[in-house]
């Protein structure tokens, strides 16, 4: 973002004047920055009426009083492109452009968006065909329609790419404390990027939640986020709508498991993004860690009313990787002289309904549980509906003691709901008035807490890494495959250990074979064979020159039948390794959008049958590859699954590293390797079976 548009959204975002220019849209934004309270001018533009609101009109532009910090255009499409050119001639400092009908209809519409684009110049523009900003803090709404949220005095910033979205969180009834609502629309000039660049600086935002339909600019996106990490603002992402891999490769095994969705889970976790699945997920997150904020780490202590309150937090607890502290033996006689003999004294806890609402009993029970070493603190609470309010007063009794010692320990703190809706709104604001974040539904809070938690460490590793940022390639579709002879003996010079072997025709390889020593393994070469076991184009453990000849002949009758074109008097034997502590699938290729991707596996024949496979973006750290390979299924065999031998792991990020290093010089202009499979043994590592693409 050029320094100019950085300082024009500086003003966009906290303006001293506003002008709006349309008609009963304009007339809505008058009502809603009335309504939020803004104390600053406030100019209509409409050459026919009056007055808008309260607000005398100007009958064009050209009258307004100044150039103005914000502008809210609501006006068709060509009067808005001819409007923008006279804005950015006059110095204003941003636009809010509500007005649609641009790249997002199509071949007709892409035309006008880049008219558009030139006609804004330098300013700060939101959209086209977008809701706009609302800003809590400064009390603006450049917003079309009713909003609602309030502001504590800190909240969440969020950023969406849909406007009726945006509309609906506003409207959220869960108490999230707003700093700032943007509705980015089609993202020519202001992206989601550059709203994160901006509001994470500013103190009254805690955490920044994003909805993705898609990046324009990853590398940049990635720029944004790490500088919000480096200021300790969580992102909370919510991504949508799915699309095809942003390159052509189609050879290797590689597009069955690793598509779009993985590799935005590769993004976030390279950035420590806290990825949701929902709406509410992304709310409840949210709240949490702005009203919570994030937890030292995952030791919960936890207070109920229920048995089956206590157990579902256990339960959820167990799938999130979250831990209720164990009690000591100090403890446990502390708490059975102060509960009722029908307590079970656990964590969590259920302190039982004879104490219930009694404050003087049940501080010191929550008091004495809290004493632990816990990072986390939680009460189940289904406060009653309106109406029912003879025991409000019960719950009420208990949330204070709940409170008290939580602040006593200066930890976070959550009253959860069994059920989603069972927190009116003056219990929930009460919490956040409080420092206790009002969560909804026990799903949603252990959901909210384990994400916050691992943002925590995550954050951590992430600041302590050697994390070097991405870059983007010229996109080149133009790809020459080379055969997998070629392709070994360029691994070999980048330090990536292959099999001895040996290249020849069909009459001279039954000699090399014997030189070479046996069992050997037995391939023909072709570029149009990338899957040589599906063409009979490969024949393993042969031990006598016989067998070579015998293969060398079936091979061929395979090739003619499977694919003519594909045959070449062409053979690769190499020496026959022996079976490895596991095998892995390597893949790394170059993606349009996201730059080179590596996708590790279980390798072999099975790498599609069991799908066990993630996802990593490069370059990337040593400590990432290592949290990589702990995500896979095959790590137990690497580790040496009952009483096999290790793998040597430090041999295989090596490799790992050098392929790396190798396929990300722009130099070597490679396109995708895929090793399947990659030996590694208990000494070293050996690839086996090579695909290589080059631009």
């Amino acid at each position: 973002m050029k320094p100019i548009i950085k300082n024009n959204l500086s003003r966009l975002l906290k303006p001293r004047h506003v002008a709006v220019i349309g008609g009963r849209d304009a007339e809505t934004v008058a009502k809603e920055c009335k309504r939020i309270g803004f104390r600053g001018s406030f100019w209509p533009v409409h050459p026919k009426r009056s007055h808008i609101g309260d607000h005398r009109c100007f009958p064009t532009i050209e009258d307004l009083p100044e150039a103005p910090d914000a502008v809210f255009l609501a006006i068709p499409k060509e009067p808005a492109i001819h409007a923008l050119n006279k804005l950015n001639s006059m110095g204003v400092g941003g636009v809010v452009c509500y007005t649609a009908g641009f790249g997002e209809t199509g071949l007709e519409g892409e035309d006008a968006e880049r008219r558009l684009v030139a006609a804004a110049g330098d300013l700060a523009l939101v959209g086209p065909n977008c809701y706009g900003i609302i800003n809590y803090v400064d009390r603006v709404a450049l917003w079309p329609f009713s909003h609602g949220g309030s502001y504590p005095g800190y909240g969440a910033a969020i950023i969406t790419q849909s406007g009726m979205l945006s509309s609906d969180f506003t409207m959220s009834q869960r108490e999230v404390p707003f700093a700032y609502m943007v509705s980015a629309g089609n993202q020519t000039i202001l992206r989601l990027e550059n709203f994160v660049d901006e509001l994470c600086e500013h103190p009254e935002v805690r955490a920044i939640g994003i909805h993705i339909e898609g990046l324009k600019d990853i590398p940049a996106f990635e720029r944004a986020a790490l500088k919000s990490l480096q200021f300790g603002k969580p992102i909370v992402a919510l991504k949508t709508g799915t699309s095809k891999l942003g390159s052509s490769l189609t050879i290797s095994h590689t597009g069955t498991l690793s598509g779009t969705n993985e590799l935005y889970d590769a993004l976030f976790d390279r950035l420590g993004i806290i990825r949701v699945k929902s709406p509410s997920q992304l709310l409840e997150t949210l709240k949490f860690i702005c009203v919570g904020g994030v937890p030292r780490g995952k030791q919960l202590a936890g207070l109920t009313c229920s048995g089956g309150g206590a157990t579902m937090l256990a339960d959820y607890a167990d799938r999130f990787e979250l831990n209720f502290t164990p009690l000591e033996a100090k403890t446990i006689e502390e708490l059975r002289i102060r509960l009722p003999p029908t307590a079970t004294v656990s964590n969590p806890l259920d302190y039982t309904t004879p104490i219930w609402g009694i404050a003087e009993k049940t501080r010191p029970v929550f008091d004495t549980l809290l004493s632990l070493d816990h990072d986390v603190a939680i009460i189940v609470q289904d406060y009653p509906a309106p109406g029912l309010d003879d025991s409000k007063q019960f719950y009420r009794n208990d949330t204070l003691s709940f409170i008290a010692a939580t602040k006593a320990r200066n930890i976070p703190g959550a009253v959860c709901s069994t059920i989603p809706e069972n927190l009116d709104k003056e219990t929930r604001k009460f919490l956040v008035e409080n420092g206790i974040a009002p969560m909804q539904g026990i799903e949603e809070c252990m959901t909210a807490i384990a994400n916050a938690a691992w943002y925590g460490f995550r954050r951590s590793e992430i600041q302590n890494s050697d994390l070097k940022q991405m870059f983007k390639l010229e996109p080149n579709e133009v790809f020459r495959q080379l055969d997998e002879a070629a392709g070994k003996q360029l691994l070999r010079k980048n330090g990536i250990p292959i099999p001895e072997s040996r290249i020849g025709s069909g009459s001279e390889i039954v000699q090399l074979s014997s030189e070479l020593g046996f069992p050997v393994v037995l391939k023909l070469v072709s570029t149009l064979l990338p899957h040589k076991t599906e063409a009979g184009a490969l024949r393993i453990g042969l031990r006598s020159p016989n067998e070579v000849r015998e293969a060398v002949d079936q091979i061929k009758s395979n090739v003619e039948i499977f694919n003519s074109a594909a045959f070449t008097d062409v053979f690769l034997v190499e020496t026959m390794i022996d079976a490895p502590a596991a095998e892995l699938m390597v893949n790394i290729r170059y993606e349009t959008e996201f730059g080179f991707v590596m996708t590790l596996a279980t390798g072999g024949v099975l790498v599609e049958l069991l799908a066990d496979s993630t996802t990593v973006l490069l370059p990337t750290s040593r400590n990432d590859l290592i949290r990589a390979l702990t995500r896979l299924k095959v790590k137990r065999l690497l580790d040496g699954f009952r009483g096999q031998s290790a793998a040597d792991i430090e041999s295989l990020l090596s490799t790992l590293e050098r392929l790396t290093d190798f396929a990300t010089d722009p130099l070597n202009k490679v396109a995708e390797i895929e090793i399947n499979p990659l030996f590694v043994s208990k000494y070293d590592t050996c690839a086996i079976d090579v695909l290589m693409r080059i631009t």
